[in-house]
């Protein structure tokens, strides 16, 4: 867990570096949000050379926080959605969780904050469609909202 702390703390500091201090702030993702995940199985690591360069969070079922968009999903399925997908900076990370994940489940929703564009750019190059803006269900902050499933247009 160390090391996985140790990569939160980088990716926030790279998304301050890139215009977007707020989504994740100082704390973001919480210690103790990070060890419920491990027992929950819902904690996932990027390793290379023996070293973990990236985590992140594959949840399976309903997200409270999807529950209400201010537009569309384009499908009700069952879904899994990518959540705190976070790198120490490493290229070519979210290529690997996005194969990893689409492997786990062939319906696919990922959310984010306005000023995070990288992660706009990723998810929008990757074949996710932008959906609407959810509203996180803890804090009530808006988040544009994507989904991906084969065959999207």
């Amino acid at each position: 867990m160390p090391r996985v702390f140790e990569v939160y703390a980088t990716a926030r500091q790279l998304m301050a570096q890139n215009g977007n201090p707020t989504q994740w702030g100082d704390f973001y993702p919480p210690h103790e949000m990070l060890r419920a995940d491990v027992p929950a199985g819902r904690l996932w690591v990027v390793e290379r050379d023996g070293v973990i360069r990236a985590a992140f969070a594959l949840v399976f079922g309903e997200d409270p926080s999807y529950g209400y968009i201010e537009g569309a999903w384009r499908r009700n399925d069952p879904y899994a959605t990518i959540h705190r997908l976070g790198s120490d900076g490493s290229g070519g990370i979210y290529d690997e969780v996005l194969t990893f994940c689409r492997e786990k489940s062939d319906y696919l929703r990922i959310d984010t904050h306005h000023d995070n564009r990288v992660m706009q750019q990723l998810a929008e190059r990757s074949g996710f469609c932008r959906s609407g803006i959810i509203y996180m269900c803890d804090d009530g902050t808006p988040r544009i909202a994507y989904e991906w499933y084969e065959g999207i247009e």
